[in-house]
């Protein structure tokens, strides 16, 4: 077993705190902290959907839309809101479990919100097609509670809880016109005391049909006796980040433009996190649309100027921001080391890292995380309704990492003697995707190239045969991707010299996420056992 990453670590858990020693992970294609007190966006250059964070006393939590993936809602943590790690999943398995045991893209886990109260984390977020859900739990990096649904109805999204402090308990939210029948408004409901529970239907309490349309996705906050909504509008890549203030909850709220792209190269700034230093700072997170690389985490510096925000730097108009792309870092007290997101795996651990995420929920026959330091994963009969490769639930996935990449992986099938067709294989997966996947069949192993366009509207694949391979022996399948999500594919039987294949492809997005890089292993027949493919380990690096 050839060692790349050697990871040593401990967990240190008090009082809801978390405390790392560790050798922490390094990314050798995107790191946002510049080493000179600066850092550069995207703090985080992956697909982290909606983010919402909190600061609990000298730590920061972050979470994120996970959609239709398993496991879903990523807790990240930081110790300065420039260097983050993954820490755990909120939600093991997406609900309703016989839904979701099946592929839903683009469904599931819409803008979540992460709050804590009295010494309980809690994570709101919406489903469109069930309604507004709970977790709850002392420890972010543990197990959370089963969700519960607080408030049911199609169309429900993008909520936040808001403890005030007389006692009563509030949800703000938005609609999802594709369900509700409309859109551009938002709303607050009340919640029970242990805010599990609607108490009602909700009240509209900000119209945007006219100044901001798709208003959506607030956050929810009490500052010098004004209540503020902090909510995006205008589209996904091309909104500006809106807030709105009243001294009564219920409004009436004015309005007032916090950030917009003004002349900055990044666009649709908005959607996020207002958070607090414990040195007295103020700083905004949010997402910028990079269509196949997906939404994309930047943090903007903040400031309070006659109770209204300015996020980001003010330029031509007063009071409104435009975002920033390198910037003096946090102060938050201390330096803490230099840390990114997880990225290339060698499968020495006995559960899957946190990087990986499934297309739906996953079954245990489906993978063994570590079989002498190789991911063994068992070939899966394909959906009586498979089309192509987004109809598999048993795909591997991970977000790209950054704008130029190369991504390996060292695999070789083991295929069953009594099954024809079982496959395996390496895909850069998106609405079109394109893959190098390894054949068994009748005994021969063969190696093709495959291609999808309009996948998720049920676009066949086409399929090339490009070499015939000796049986069960590792070959190693590497995708390149350069700027504009370019991607080219090779194939090497050595780790050496390595062949093209295919054209360069341009991976696209899927359905509200941006592409992922995916492992697979399935077949078309069922018996009573399966081949299997060992992926001795996964490297992401810089294009050489």
């Amino acid at each position: 077993m050839n060692k790349f990453l050697l990871f040593s670590f401990a967990l240190i858990l008090s009082s809801g705190s978390i405390a790392y020693a560790q050798t922490p992970y390094v990314s050798s294609v995107w790191v946002a902290d510049l080493g000179n007190g600066q850092y550069q966006n995207p703090i985080l250059h992956a697909d982290y959907s909606d983010p919402d964070a909190i600061r609990v006393g000298e730590d920061y939590y972050m979470t994120a839309s996970s959609f239709n993936h398993a496991p879903g809602l990523p807790i990240l943590h930081s110790k300065d809101l420039v260097n983050w790690k993954i820490v755990s999943h909120a939600l093991p398995r997406q609900i309703p479990e016989d839904v979701f045991n099946a592929v839903q893209h683009g469904n599931g886990v819409w803008a979540p919100s992460i709050r804590h109260h009295e010494g309980t984390f809690y994570i709101y977020w919406g489903d469109p097609d069930f309604g507004i859900y709970m977790t709850k739990t002392k420890n972010p990096a543990g197990d959370w509670s089963v969700p519960v649904l607080v408030f049911e109805g199609k169309g429900l999204i993008d909520p936040c809880p808001f403890w005030d402090e007389d006692g009563n308990n509030y949800l703000s939210f938005a609609y999802a016109g594709s369900r509700a029948g409309l859109k551009s408004v938002v709303a607050i409901a009340k919640l029970n005391a242990t805010g599990s529970k609607a108490l009602d239907r909700g009240v509209i309490v900000y119209d945007g049909h006219e100044d901001d349309p798709t208003i959506e996705g607030t956050k929810m906050h009490k500052r010098n006796g004004y209540y503020y909504l902090f909510a995006p509008a205008g589209g996904v890549s091309t909104g500006w980040q809106l807030v709105l203030r009243s001294k009564d909850i219920y409004g009436p709220y004015e309005r007032h433009v916090a950030m917009h792209q003004g002349s900055a190269a990044t666009n649709g700034p908005h959607q996020g996190a207002w958070i607090d230093t414990q040195t007295g700072e103020d700083w905004f997170i949010h997402f910028q649309d990079k269509d196949a690389y997906g939404r994309v985490v930047h943090l903007q510096p903040m400031k309070w100027v006659g109770d209204w925000p300015v996020i980001g730097i003010e330029t031509d108009i007063k009071g409104t921001g435009e975002p920033v792309l390198t910037h003096k870092k946090p102060n938050v007290g201390k330096t803490y080391p230099v840390e990114t997101p997880t990225e290339s795996d060698e499968f020495d651990t006995p559960l899957l890292g946190k990087q990986w995420q499934w297309q739906a929920n996953p079954d245990g026959t489906w993978l063994m995380p570590s079989k002498h330091g190789h991911l063994t994963l068992y070939t899966q009969s394909v959906p009586e309704t498979y089309k192509n490769l987004l109809d598999i639930p048993n795909v591997l996935t991970q977000k790209f990492p950054a704008e130029e990449f190369m991504a390996t992986t060292k695999m070789r099938l083991i295929g069953h003697e009594k099954i024809e067709n079982e496959r395996a294989g390496f895909a850069v997966v998106g609405e079109d995707y394109s893959q190098l996947f390894v054949e068994h069949n009748k005994g021969k192993q063969t190696l093709h190239y495959g291609s999808c366009k309009r996948g998720l509207t049920g676009g066949e694949e086409s399929v090339q045969e490009i070499a015939s391979l000796p049986n069960q022996e590792y070959i190693y399948l590497r995708v390149k991707v350069s700027k504009g999500a370019i991607c080219q594919w090779y194939y090497s039987l050595d780790d050496k010299k390595y062949t093209p294949v295919g054209e360069a492809f341009t991976a696209q997005p899927g359905k509200w996420i941006g592409a992922t890089l995916g492992l697979y292993a399935i077949r078309d027949t069922q018996i009573n056992d399966s081949g299997y493919a060992e992926f001795d380990w996964f490297r992401v690096g810089p294009i050489k």
